[in-house]
Protein backbone atom coordinates (compact mmCIF):
# COMPACT_ATOMS: atom_id res chain seq x y z
CA UNK A 1 0.00 0.00 0.00
CA UNK A 2 1.53 2.92 -1.10
CA UNK A 3 1.17 6.24 0.68
CA UNK A 4 0.34 9.88 -1.04
CA UNK A 5 3.13 11.62 -2.53
CA UNK A 6 2.28 15.31 -3.86
CA UNK A 7 2.55 15.54 -7.88
CA UNK A 8 5.40 17.89 -6.87
CA UNK A 9 7.67 15.20 -5.35
CA UNK A 10 6.67 13.06 -8.05
CA UNK A 11 7.85 14.88 -10.24
CA UNK A 12 11.37 15.54 -8.37
CA UNK A 13 12.07 11.84 -8.04
CA UNK A 14 10.51 10.63 -11.31
CA UNK A 15 13.07 13.23 -12.98
CA UNK A 16 16.22 11.94 -10.82
CA UNK A 17 14.52 8.10 -12.00
CA UNK A 18 14.63 8.93 -15.49
CA UNK A 19 18.27 10.68 -15.60
CA UNK A 20 19.82 7.55 -13.92
CA UNK A 21 18.11 5.01 -16.01
CA UNK A 22 18.15 6.40 -19.09
CA UNK A 23 20.95 9.60 -19.00
CA UNK A 24 18.94 11.65 -20.58
CA UNK A 25 17.06 14.68 -18.88
CA UNK A 26 13.26 13.84 -18.46
CA UNK A 27 11.03 16.40 -20.57
CA UNK A 28 8.19 18.81 -19.60
CA UNK A 29 4.72 16.54 -19.11
CA UNK A 30 2.32 17.25 -22.04
CA UNK A 31 -0.58 18.17 -18.89
CA UNK A 32 0.24 20.39 -16.59
CA UNK A 33 -1.88 21.17 -13.57
CA UNK A 34 -2.63 24.79 -13.70
CA UNK A 35 -0.01 25.30 -10.43
CA UNK A 36 2.59 23.93 -12.49
CA UNK A 37 2.62 26.01 -15.40
CA UNK A 38 3.03 29.31 -12.90
CA UNK A 39 6.44 30.49 -12.98
CA UNK A 40 7.93 29.96 -9.16
CA UNK A 41 11.80 29.91 -7.77
CA UNK A 42 11.66 25.65 -5.96
CA UNK A 43 14.35 24.38 -4.13
CA UNK A 44 14.73 20.30 -3.90
CA UNK A 45 15.59 18.86 -0.91
CA UNK A 46 17.02 14.99 -0.96
CA UNK A 47 17.02 12.75 1.89
CA UNK A 48 19.12 9.58 2.25
CA UNK A 49 17.71 7.83 5.83
CA UNK A 50 16.88 11.47 7.49
CA UNK A 51 20.24 12.96 6.53
CA UNK A 52 20.76 15.86 3.56
CA UNK A 53 21.75 14.17 0.28
CA UNK A 54 21.38 17.16 -1.80
CA UNK A 55 19.73 20.43 -1.93
CA UNK A 56 19.68 22.83 -5.05
CA UNK A 57 16.69 25.71 -5.77
CA UNK A 58 16.66 28.85 -7.14
CA UNK A 59 14.92 32.04 -5.32
CA UNK A 60 13.09 32.96 -8.93
CA UNK A 61 11.79 30.76 -11.53
CA UNK A 62 14.69 30.42 -14.45
CA UNK A 63 12.27 28.14 -16.58
CA UNK A 64 9.31 28.55 -18.66
CA UNK A 65 7.41 26.86 -15.54
CA UNK A 66 7.03 25.62 -12.42
CA UNK A 67 7.46 21.99 -13.76
CA UNK A 68 10.97 22.24 -15.76
CA UNK A 69 12.08 23.88 -12.55
CA UNK A 70 11.14 20.76 -10.35
CA UNK A 71 13.12 18.99 -12.86
CA UNK A 72 15.95 21.12 -13.37
CA UNK A 73 16.82 21.21 -9.72
CA UNK A 74 15.84 17.76 -8.87
CA UNK A 75 18.58 16.93 -11.38
CA UNK A 76 20.98 19.24 -9.87
CA UNK A 77 20.12 18.63 -6.31
CA UNK A 78 20.83 14.87 -6.88
CA UNK A 79 23.80 15.21 -9.26
CA UNK A 80 25.65 18.41 -8.96
CA UNK A 81 25.80 19.57 -5.29
CA UNK A 82 29.13 20.37 -4.30
CA UNK A 83 28.89 19.03 -1.07
CA UNK A 84 27.92 15.50 -2.07
CA UNK A 85 29.03 12.89 -4.64
CA UNK A 86 26.09 12.10 -7.33
CA UNK A 87 23.17 9.76 -6.27
CA UNK A 88 23.37 6.65 -7.66
CA UNK A 89 21.25 3.84 -8.80
CA UNK A 90 21.42 1.90 -5.69
CA UNK A 91 20.62 4.67 -3.47
CA UNK A 92 17.13 5.95 -4.96
CA UNK A 93 15.08 3.46 -2.87
CA UNK A 94 16.62 5.03 0.08
CA UNK A 95 15.58 8.50 -0.60
CA UNK A 96 12.92 11.27 -0.02
CA UNK A 97 12.40 14.17 -1.49
CA UNK A 98 10.65 17.75 -0.47
CA UNK A 99 10.39 20.53 -3.01
CA UNK A 100 9.87 23.97 -1.74
CA UNK A 101 7.97 26.73 -3.71
CA UNK A 102 9.18 30.10 -3.00
CA UNK A 103 7.54 33.19 -2.70
CA UNK A 104 9.17 36.23 -3.32
CA UNK A 105 11.70 38.19 -1.54
CA UNK A 106 11.22 40.42 1.04
CA UNK A 107 13.69 42.86 1.98
CA UNK A 108 14.18 42.91 5.94
CA UNK A 109 16.44 45.66 7.95
CA UNK A 110 16.43 44.42 11.36
CA UNK A 111 17.04 41.10 12.76
CA UNK A 112 13.72 40.86 14.96
CA UNK A 113 11.77 41.07 11.50
CA UNK A 114 13.08 37.31 10.35
CA UNK A 115 11.51 33.93 11.96
CA UNK A 116 13.49 30.67 11.28
CA UNK A 117 10.33 29.07 11.37
CA UNK A 118 8.35 31.16 8.98
CA UNK A 119 10.70 32.88 6.81
CA UNK A 120 13.50 31.78 4.74
CA UNK A 121 16.80 33.79 4.59
CA UNK A 122 19.09 35.45 1.79
CA UNK A 123 22.39 37.31 2.68
CA UNK A 124 24.18 39.16 0.58
CA UNK A 125 27.01 41.26 0.29
CA UNK A 126 29.78 42.49 -2.37
CA UNK A 127 28.20 40.12 -4.73
CA UNK A 128 27.95 37.08 -2.58
CA UNK A 129 25.47 35.08 -1.26
CA UNK A 130 24.24 32.85 1.41
CA UNK A 131 20.61 31.03 1.39
CA UNK A 132 18.63 29.15 4.29
CA UNK A 133 15.47 27.56 3.93
CA UNK A 134 13.08 28.08 7.05
CA UNK A 135 11.76 25.37 9.39
CA UNK A 136 15.02 23.37 9.03
CA UNK A 137 15.68 21.25 12.14
CA UNK A 138 18.24 22.47 14.38
CA UNK A 139 18.25 26.18 13.15
CA UNK A 140 16.41 27.98 16.33
CA UNK A 141 17.10 31.13 15.94
CA UNK A 142 17.58 33.79 13.72
CA UNK A 143 21.05 34.98 15.36
CA UNK A 144 21.85 30.76 13.63
CA UNK A 145 19.69 31.62 10.12
CA UNK A 146 22.23 34.56 9.58
CA UNK A 147 25.51 33.13 10.64
CA UNK A 148 24.77 29.76 8.96
CA UNK A 149 23.87 32.13 5.58
CA UNK A 150 27.42 34.11 6.22
CA UNK A 151 28.93 30.92 6.63
CA UNK A 152 27.02 29.21 3.21
CA UNK A 153 27.94 32.70 1.41
CA UNK A 154 31.90 33.05 2.89
CA UNK A 155 30.86 36.47 3.81
CA UNK A 156 33.19 37.28 7.21
CA UNK A 157 31.31 38.44 10.21
CA UNK A 158 31.08 42.31 10.44
CA UNK A 159 30.88 42.39 6.42
CA UNK A 160 28.08 44.78 6.17
CA UNK A 161 25.17 42.74 4.60
CA UNK A 162 21.53 43.04 3.08
CA UNK A 163 18.91 40.57 4.24
CA UNK A 164 16.20 39.33 2.62
CA UNK A 165 13.56 37.11 4.27
CA UNK A 166 11.19 34.37 1.96
CA UNK A 167 8.24 32.18 2.72
CA UNK A 168 8.12 28.91 0.81
CA UNK A 169 5.22 26.02 0.37
CA UNK A 170 6.80 23.14 1.30
CA UNK A 171 5.48 19.54 -0.03
CA UNK A 172 6.47 15.98 1.04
Amino acid sequence: MGTFQHPYVSLAQESIYHFLNHREKLSCPDSLSKDLKTRSGAFVSIKKLEQLRGCIGTLEPCEPNLAMEIIENALKAALRDPRFSPVTAEELKYLTYSIDVVQPLEKVCTIEELDPEVYGLVVRSNGKQGVLLPNLDGVDSAEEQIQICRTKGRIPDGEPVEMYRFKVDRFH
